[in-house]
């Protein structure tokens, strides 16, 4: 079982980031390329986490916030919910991968700089516990392991407020101009 505390703190986290997000005018939509021009992808990611920048609809869809962010690293949160669900009666491995791939993906972009950018190229998942309602809220922490002119790679695992590990991944990224 979750640790009532940490996760009692985890969901304080988010509250009080997606408090200042709103407050700073944060909805979501896809920022034009005049508002990341200059900006490193760290710089970007900053913006996006403060609310000058519009944050993506997937992550709304995914009921999924970016809760820290910092050079190569990444951390978002999310809370399974009902709509999450597979057949089977736990959390679609489609929820686990898209909150591992938030993470691997922006960790590689605090990493790059100024008119770079990046997509996934392969991603590849690895989900060690189910999860259902019942889990409490999750983190994606990823963490960028090399960054170079044409590939990035990163890994992120998705972590319970009590440590266990749900779900782990690592991507390759390839990096190319941004546009304007």
């Amino acid at each position: 079982m979750n640790n009532p505390d940490t996760a009692q703190t985890w969901i304080r986290q988010r509250e009080l980031v997606e408090t200042a997000l709103h407050a700073n005018g944060g909805t979501p939509g896809v920022p034009p390329g005049s508002a990341l021009a200059g900006k490193t992808g760290l710089q970007i990611m900053q913006s996006l986490l403060s609310g000058e920048l519009p944050y993506p609809h997937m992550a709304q869809t995914m009921d999924v916030a970016l809760i820290e962010i910092g050079p190569g690293h990444a951390v978002f949160q999310g809370t399974p919910q009902l709509k999450h669900y597979n057949p089977m009666g736990v959390v679609h491995g489609g929820w686990f991968a898209t909150l591992l791939d938030f993470a691997l993906g922006c960790a590689v972009q605090t990493t790059l700089g100024a008119g770079v950018g990046y997509t996934t190229a392969h991603l590849s998942v690895h989900m060690v516990r189910a999860a259902t309602i019942d889990t409490g809220p999750l983190r994606a922490i990823g963490k960028a392991v090399h960054s170079g002119r044409q590939m990035a790679t990163s890994e992120a695992r998705i972590v319970a407020p009590d440590g266990k590990l749900y779900a782990h991944a690592t991507t390759t990224c390839v990096v190319f101009p941004a546009r304007s």
